[in-house]
């Protein structure tokens, strides 16, 4: 079964000199097979690649390819770049999965794509029902992958032949780029041919895949005198003189296309290839391409010229009633100009049932169109777009051609390729947008319309130019009588691309101008919403304070009416966190925030609040609650089709919690899945930095410092610090590896420097940064006198904020930086802190911390209890360091690790939801005791393990109960 673009193959004849390719071929699709000599085995796809100049055959390999998989029963999807389609993003892509979707009804095709539909269906070309959804390049590219995945198991194997690609459109080729080395767990072969010098300059990740494959590109190379020889002897005879073939060789250059079009023309003329045939032969030779390709053409007559012209413009494959109508010939004239072509070897007719019409070779197609007089050719261009308005088709037709069209100043050349960047923009393609959009900015646009424009243009540019969104706005802002809603926009788009930019001072004062010159109320409020935002990530705001208390006197009088109301309202919430304000003043304006709803997906308001008020519970104790709104606005931006940054981050920071609740290895695993889709979104550094500092504090926990090492190293984590507030804080984090690998002076240095920036920004919570925890690890050993009161002040200020686990986390500190019989009580109300908190990390190391410090006092059997719970903590949590480190202190003890006791486990026991309902309802511990007939100690543990399963403290159990995991029989 074959879909998609064929080559127009005349004849078959042998490949001559190209064994190696023929081999590579065959082994390629030995590997599809689901069974080698009667055994059973995963096929195995892969990527072949065939390149080389014009005319060496890379299209007779692909067609060879073609009939061997076709041969073998596979399934052939292709599909080829053409040299004047090049600005129609997902023009390949099209032609690869088109044909299969247009075989199923319109049913069958939304059930097929599913919730994918609204994402590709635009670069799929298909009926949008959501014209509102403009999902980004990643987005369209994962959806991509998905439907070419299941087209794949539908029919596999595949074999997907691919050529000209040096004349693809970039989406597809950076589509390809990116699925293709993923296709070795798929029975799926690519091939594909282009033109190594010809490939456009941003065609880096498709040159980078082909090159760096292990399969290397097969470059081809003229055919041998030999060869030449034998294809001219298969046409004209065994007669034909060893001169005459020699001369054959010399004139064509050894190119196969050339020897063989020679071949054929010699035996049309009975030419017997005798020395006296050599002028004749030259003078066909001449008639294959260049100068005399046009004057064999201009032979068959001016209205068969023009239809040839007309094919050349409309790009191909094109139907002979469109190219006659643009040539202005008629329906006799048109059929004997296709008859006149087809026998020349100019044009072929496809194997579609529309009967189009193709060139015989690209080469061909190249030399006509360059040859149309350039004012006539522009004439057919701008006949061609009218054309494509008139019957209504997909506005990027007819914007292509209005690309090769002199500015004119029409109003509908604007309003077509405005409506053509909106396409663009609903198939993920911002640069084809982008590229309309400063072509409709030329014409020019009348006066009124300008400032869209830009602004549009601005929109376009956002994802993959963000210093051009800058200059775009800042021009359009410029424009008079501007509506306040767009002027809103832009102001807001200006404040997000000039933060991207790492600009967020100006940011912030693009913002509070505009909020002092708003007179509607409500843009106002949105833009003091979006000074406060881009304020509070700055860091070096001069004045954090100050700031501080303007945002507390607004949010005072607010009641959370609407969206920009909100966004104060959780601003307010996230402050009063990093402050330290008590827990439940950060909880209550995060409540009052969330109850009307926020949205993730907003274009226009951009998800750092929400993200910011979710993850506050994670710092609250309450992780559980932050992972809900974290799964909420995932899902919102995915249904949007927003899979680069915004998913990036948000797969990062649920990392980030679930590390904070213990959960190591997930944590991991989501990190790095953030991590790989940020390197895969242009400009997504702060995702960057975002997820290779939490990576660094999972590898430590999980004690493969040499592993965070190699990832600091690897992305100069810590060489430059940013100018946007990144959590957890990168200095920091760095600090961290420095401890952990004994450079305590260079910790103490960089924590006392980070000491210094949040003391100046009155930001004095240690559950978000932990600087004086580090810095009193780092000075135990030189100053212990300043590292008791760095972990004295820390604990006092973790109190003030009220969150167990970071009492507990500070307690754990002072204890150890205290040391001897004095510290026994501290790490005793460590752990009686962290067991009512769901941080089973910072628990585990608590009861290890505490083990140890008994050990080193004398008290066994005390130490065995805590060391045992340690390890079990450690082990399930997944940090192998701190299980060694247990196992050590229990060996140094002369004590035996037990078997663990428990599986780890989501699900509560039953006396487990016993205890927490009874401990939700407000009953005391006595009660709880007496009814479930423990010690307290034994309830303790219950509640202990409640909080870890649950991801919430004592504040949080009654909403987390209606919420959470059944319980255990």
């Amino acid at each position: 079964m074959t879909h998609g673009l064929r080559q127009p193959i005349a004849e078959h004849r042998p490949l001559l000199e190209r064994d190696v390719e023929l081999k590579a071929i065959d082994r390629a699709m030995a590997g599809l097979r689901d069974a080698a000599d009667g055994v059973r085995r995963a096929p195995r796809g892969g990527l072949l690649a065939f390149t080389g100049e014009a005319g060496l055959g890379k299209t007779t390999l692909i067609a060879a390819a073609r009939a061997r998989a076709a041969a073998l029963g596979f399934t052939v999807f292709s599909g080829k770049g053409g040299e004047t389609e090049q600005g129609l993003a997902f023009r390949v892509v099209r032609q690869i999965m088109q044909p299969v979707l247009a075989a199923m009804s319109e049913t069958e095709r939304r059930d097929f794509l599913g919730s994918w539909y609204d994402i590709v269906g635009a670069a799929l070309g298909l009926e949008a029902t959501d014209t509102a959804r403009m999902p980004d390049p990643t987005g369209v590219r994962d959806g991509l992958d998905w439907v070419m995945t299941r087209l794949t198991m539908m029919n596999a194997p595949v074999v997907l032949l691919l050529d000209d690609l040096h004349w693809a459109d970039t989406e597809s080729l950076d589509w390809l780029a990116s699925f293709a080395p993923r296709v070795a767990d798929l029975p799926l072969l690519t091939v594909v041919g282009y033109r190594p010098d010809e490939l456009p300059p941003d065609a880096t990740s498709f040159r980078t895949l082909v090159e760096r494959h292990e399969q290397r590109p097969h470059k081809l190379s003229p055919l041998g005198a030999a060869a030449v020889a034998r294809i001219i002897r298969d046409e004209v005879g065994e007669e034909a003189e060893d001169e005459f073939c020699g001369e054959c060789w010399t004139v064509t250059g050894g190119s196969p296309f050339e020897t063989v079009e020679l071949a054929i023309r010699l035996r049309e003329q009975h030419v017997r290839g005798t020395q006296d045939d050599l002028p004749v032969m030259r003078g066909l030779a001449a008639a294959v391409k260049g100068p005399g390709l046009i004057e064999r053409l201009k032979r068959l007559g001016p209205s068969t010229v023009r239809f040839a012209w007309a094919g050349a413009v409309l790009g191909e494959p094109f139907s002979p009633e469109a190219a006659a109508d643009l040539a202005v010939v008629g329906d006799a004239e048109a059929a004997e100009a296709t008859e006149k072509l087809r026998a020349c070897r100019i044009l072929a007719t496809t194997d579609e049932p529309a009967g189009d019409l193709e060139f015989v070779h690209p080469l061909i197609a190249t030399t006509i169109y360059h040859d149309i007089p350039s004012g006539l050719r522009v004439g057919m261009h701008d006949a061609a777009a009218h054309a494509a308005q008139v019957v209504g088709a997909d506005p990027t037709a007819a914007a292509r051609h209005l690309l090769e069209v002199p500015c004119d100043g029409r109003p509908e050349t604007v309003a077509c390729l405005r409506a053509a960047a909106r396409e663009y923009l609903r198939a993920g393609a911002p640069e084809a947008a982008r590229r309309v959009l400063t072509r409709a900015l030329r014409e020019p646009p009348p006066a009124g319309d300008r400032a869209a424009l830009l602004h549009e243009l601005a929109c376009s540019t956002f994802l993959i130019d963000p210093t051009a969104t800058v200059s775009h706005l800042q021009e359009a802002l410029k424009e008079r009588g501007l509506d306040p809603e767009l002027r809103a926009s832009m102001v807001y788009r200006l404040t997000q691309a000039l933060a991207h930019t790492d600009r967020l001072t100006e940011a912030a004062t693009v913002a509070a101008d505009e909020a002092r010159r708003a007179t509607n109320p409500r843009v106002r409020l949105r833009m003091q919403a979006d000074h406060f935002v881009w304020s509070a990530f700055r860091t070096d705001e001069p004045d954090s304070s100050a700031r501080s208390r303007r945002l507390a006197r607004l949010a005072a009088k607010l009641t959370g009416r609407g969206l920009e109301e909100r966004y104060i309202l959780g601003l307010r919430a996230w402050d009063a966190l990093v402050r330290g304000e008590p827990r439940r003043t950060a909880l209550g304006y995060a409540g009052e925030a969330l109850r009307g709803g926020m949205s993730w997906a907003d274009e226009n308001r951009g998800f750092e609040v929400p993200v910011a008020v979710a993850l506050l519970f994670m710092y609250c104790d309450q992780p559980r609650r932050a992972e809900e709104l974290f799964a909420e606005g995932m899902a919102e931006c995915e249904h949007r089709g927003w899979r680069g940054s915004h998913l990036a981050q948000g797969r990062t920071l649920l990392g980030y919690i679930r590390y904070r609740r213990g959960c190591l290895p997930e944590a991991e695993k989501l990190v790095r899945a953030g991590l790989d889709t940020a390197e895969r979104v242009e400009g997504a550094v702060p995702a960057q930095l975002f997820a290779i500092g939490i990576l660094i504090q999972i590898l430590l926990a999980r004690g493969q410092t040499a592993e965070a090492r190699r990832i600091a190293d690897t992305y100069h984590y810590g060489d430059v610090v940013p100018n946007a507030v990144i959590f957890p804080d990168p200095r920091t984090v760095y600090a961290e590896l420095l401890l952990a690998e004994g450079r305590l002076a260079q910790a103490a240095r960089l924590l006392s420097d980070v000491g210094d920036w949040l003391q100046a920004r009155d930001w004095h919570n240690p559950a978000w940064c932990p600087w004086q925890l580090g810095l009193a690890s780092a000075l135990a050993r030189t100053d212990p006198g300043q590292a008791v009161r760095h972990a004295q002040d820390a604990v006092e200020r973790a109190r003030d904020f009220g969150a167990a686990s970071a009492i507990g986390q500070a307690l754990r500190v002072q204890a150890e930086v205290t040391g001897g019989q004095a510290a026994l009580d501290l790490h005793t109300q460590a752990v009686d802190h962290l067991e009512r908190s769901p941080a089973a990390y910072e628990l585990a190391r608590a009861l290890v911390g505490h083990g140890a410090a008994l050990v080193r006092c004398g008290r066994l059997q005390d130490a065995a209890d805590r060391l045992y719970q340690g390890l079990e903590g450690a082990v399930h949590c997944g940090a192998a360091g701190l299980a060694d480190r247990a196992r050590r202190e229990l060996s140094a003890a002369g004590l035996r690790p037990l078997p663990l006791r428990y599986a780890p486990t989501d699900m509560l026991t039953a006396q487990e939801r016993r205890a927490a309902e009874m401990t939700a309802l407000g009953h005391p511990p006595s009660v709880v005791v007496e009814d479930l007939r423990l010690t307290e100690q034994g309830v303790r543990h219950l509640l202990s393990s409640v909080y870890r399963k649950l991801g919430t403290d004592a504040s949080g159990l009654s909403d987390a109960l209606s919420r959470g995991p059944r319980h255990e029989p």
